[in-house]
């Protein structure tokens, strides 16, 4: 007996049968909503240190000019961090702040 070659398999969707409204009527569909949950905010962490390391190799590179050549970057960082973590809130990321839209001039 050995133990099987390959990634582990498991599902990247929520489960179809978690009700919000009564989520201990399932507790096996619970813990599987709270599962997908924690790798879903864990997968959003990674890509904001991603985007992060990113930022700091720009700012490095780009020395005195980075305030232009790094723009797009640190906006990109700044959405990624938006609502992210494990505060004790469960708002929305939309409600964490006031977005900032960009008017687009011709």
């Amino acid at each position: 007996m050995g133990r099987k070659k390959g990634v582990a398999e498991f599902d990247e969707t929520a489960p179809d049968d978690f009700d919000p409204a009564n989520p201990y009527k399932d507790p096996v569909a619970m813990l599987e909503m709270r599962e997908h949950i924690v790798r879903e905010k864990w997968i959003d962490i990674e890509k904001a240190k991603i985007l992060r390391d990113k930022v700091r190799w720009c700012y490095r590179i780009e020395g005195v000019n980075h305030l232009q050549k790094c723009r797009h970057l640190v906006r990109q960082y700044l959405d990624a961090t938006r609502g992210i973590g494990w505060g004790k809130e469960g708002r929305h990321p939309s409600l964490h702040g006031p977005k900032v839209e960009e008017v687009e001039s011709e």
